[in-house]
Order: structure tokens, then sequence, then C-alpha cells
């Protein structure tokens, strides 16, 4: 053998070995991708269901699990994202079923499981995270009772249009999705799918009576019995200091409230005002307190020795028209302490940009809305009336109301799809 032919043999060689690695790797890859955490709503469903395979079962269940894998492909038709990689091994093992061996059978079954389940529950409550979220209840035993009820009557195709939701926004937006949008991964199409989900929430959270707070447009909405009853404009959080999504109920409704001002504004914003200018917390109506609420002397603090990080108190602002928060504040528990208040500024629902707040939702028509829940239990007129350090006062609503402030970059009007900028730049 020459020396350029060992030399071949010997590159070929070194090839076939680095590709039985590369081959390697890529099946040990794929081993682990396969080890994927398994949902309560999965659990729940096997152990509803008493068997340990739903679709590997018989031929029939293997059509119905290819039919499920063909409309979960085609979810972008529904404004709803799936997982492509879990897919793809379900069809491959659908397709290799007589060569699996149980457990992984078993694996691949309860896959199928997770994704259909998981279609039908986006498909018809969407997939809405709040950062706090005290008013949802979960409904996955329905999702369950569905899939086990489904192999028998109908057909996935035909489950899908039964269950898709049916209001007619959700509807005005998914002819838009698919009449207008062809670029599935586009800012828009993501806006509308966003806006197709809280559609679908509110088709299911539907209380009679509820606020909607919808952020990137800066609107408040009433709905009693399920009509709308009150619009109005809102200031919302600054983009540094964004108002955070919320499901969760007014509780209360506060008269001539004090401000208990956050730390940060505190040392940020006032303490720098009040070292420039003496007389700027009595004309603001600001006490100093400590961290118990205890009133301390200003007097005698040496304001030019403090900063930002050496500040050891806090500053409350007095009742009355000046308030920061007006004289009427709605109370709805959360933990970011966000509430709907009026506001002493009434000149900032003239602009059209209104995301200036520090993270409050100031109303346009606080009383309005007051004299609504309360059905006219409130004197209004005396309210506006009244003077500075009027005593706070707590009026418990008659029912609790659910609230929603929510982050809707899309609406429809009429039938009409109005787009808003994603100011907090949420849309990715």
């Amino acid at each position: 053998m020459s020396y350029f032919a060992g030399k071949i043999i010997t590159v070929i060689k070194s090839c076939l070995l680095t590709f039985l690695i590369v081959i390697c790797l890529v099946f040990n890859s794929f081993s682990q991708q396969t080890v994927i955490p398994e949902e309560s709503i999965v659990q729940n469903f096997y152990l509803q269901n008493h068997q340990q395979l739903f679709w590997f079962s018989n031929v029939e269940s293997q059509k119905k699990a290819t039919e499920w894998l063909l409309m979960i492909e085609a979810a972008g038709h529904w404004g709803i994202t799936t997982n492509k990689t879990q897919s793809n091994m379900i069809r491959v093992a659908l397709l290799s079923n007589k060569s699996l061996d149980s457990i992984n059978k078993e694996q691949r079954d309860r896959q199928i499981s997770g994704l259909v389940l998981n279609f039908i529950k986006v498909l018809q409550e969407g997939n809405i995270k709040f950062d706090y979220d005290g008013v949802s209840i979960t409904r996955d035993s329905i999702y369950i009772n569905q899939l086990r009820n489904s192999k028998t009557y109908e057909s996935a195709t035909e489950m899908v249009a039964r269950l898709d939701c049916k209001d007619h926004d959700y509807l005005v937006l998914k002819n838009f999705l698919n009449d207008s949008i062809k670029t599935k991964d586009s800012l828009q199409f993501k806006k509308i799918a966003l806006a197709m989900n809280y559609r679908r929430y509110f088709s299911v959270n539907h209380p009679p009576e509820r606020i909607v707070v919808n952020i990137p447009e800066t609107e408040v909405t009433y709905y009693q019995n399920n009509f709308l009853k009150l619009k109005m404009r809102a200031v919302v959080g600054k983009k540094m200091t964004p108002t955070p999504t919320i499901a969760s109920y007014v509780t209360d409704v506060v008269t001539f409230p004090r401000w208990n001002v956050p730390h940060s504004i505190a040392v940020t914003e006032i303490l720098p005002k009040v070292q420039l200018k003496e007389n700027y917390l009595e004309q603001n109506n600001y006490e100093v307190v400590d961290a118990k609420g205890h009133v301390v002397d200003e007097s005698i603090l040496k304001w030019k020795s403090y900063d930002e990080k050496s500040f050891p108190y806090f500053f409350r602002q007095g009742t009355g028209s000046r308030n920061a928060l007006g004289i009427i504040k709605f109370d709805l528990a959360n933990p970011f302490s966000i509430f709907l208040h009026a506001t002493s500024w009434q000149g900032a629902f003239a602009k059209d940009y209104r995301f200036l707040s520090h993270g409050c939702v100031r109303l346009e028509k606080p009383f309005v809305l007051a004299d609504r829940l309360l059905s006219g239990e409130i004197d209004i007129k005396k309210l506006k009336n009244s003077k500075k350090n009027t005593v706070t006062k707590t009026i418990t609503l008659p029912h609790k109301v659910p609230v929603f402030i929510v982050y809707s970059p899309a609406k429809v009007v009429g039938k009409r799809v109005v787009f808003f900028p994603d100011t907090y730049g949420l849309i990715k």
C-alpha cells in the first residue's frame, strides 16, 4: 500500500469515528430532551383514566393522536404557540410505535396528553399570567373530562370547533389574524395573539360586575350586569415604574386617604426637594414618620447630612385635595401596594401619553365610579367640598368587585382592530 493510500484510509477512519461520536451525542441529547417535567393536569388525567396508555392503547386512539397533532401544528390559526420539539418527537413515536418499549411508549403517551390538554385549556381560557392573580380558579378537571370523553363521539377538528371561543371581539381578532397577518413571528401577530388570549380569559372569567384597566390603552372600563356602564381615561406607571398586571378585588373605598410614600420615592424625589426648600414639607402637607409610623419633629433633623442610603425615615402626606391620591382611593388586595385612586392633577388626562405614575392607576372619574360601586350611598358633593386633614374613612363595599389590570396591546372597536404602542416592551 502506498504512503498516500495509507493517509487516505487514516483520514476516512478519523472521519467515521468523528461521525459516530456526533451521532452518539445527538441521540444522547435527544434522549435527555425527552425527560420533561410532568404537569399536574397530566398526572390527574392518568389517575382518572386508570390506565397507563390512552393513545397507544389501540389503533383508533393512535389515529386520534395524529389528528390532534395536526391541530396543534396548525395552532397559529388560533394565535396559540406550541412546543414544536415535543410534537416532532411524538410524531416520530407514532410512526415507530411498534419498536418502542413499554417505558418509552408510556412516556410518549403522557407527552401527547400534555400537549393536547394544554391546547384544549389555552383554547378556552387563554394563557394569561398575571403578576398577581387572586381571582382565577383552576379548571383542569373540566379539560380532563373533555379529553377523556373525546375519543368516543367526535373528531379533534369537531371538538376544537365546538370549544373555540365564541366571543364577538375574539372572532374579529381571529379573522384579522388569519386574513391580514402573514408572518407568524411578527410583533403584530403577537399583539393579536395576546389580545385573543385576553378575550378567551374574559369569556371564562366574566363576572357580570367588573373593573378592567388596560395598561397600553391607558383606559378603565366598568361593567355592570355585563353592560359597559362607565369608561374613563387613566394614568398608569412610567416605563421605569410599570404598573403590574393584577387580577384582584376592590373591597373598600377610602375617602381622604393618607399617602404613605414608598421609601424609593421618598429618598429619590422628596428628600432632594426638602434639602433645597426648607418649607417644602409644610407646603405639601407632608410629615416625617419613623418605621413604626410615629411622627418625627422635622425641625431637629439635619437634612443636609442625609442621602438616598442614609435617610432612616419616611414621609406621610396628610389628607386633602392636594394629596397625591386625591380624596378617594379604591383598595384592592395585591403585594405591590397598587390601587386605583383620584388625583390632584386633572390635567394629566388631557394628555395622549399617560404613562406618568409610579405604578398606581389614577382615575379620570373616581367619584362616578365610587357612586356606582356604592349604589349612591356616598355624598360626592360633601367630599368635594371638604378641607385638608379631613378624617380618613373606609367604606366597605356591599360586595367585592373584581378588578383586572391587563396588558392588551390590541382591541376591537366595532369590527375594526385597533393597536396600541407596546410602551413597556413586553411583546417579544
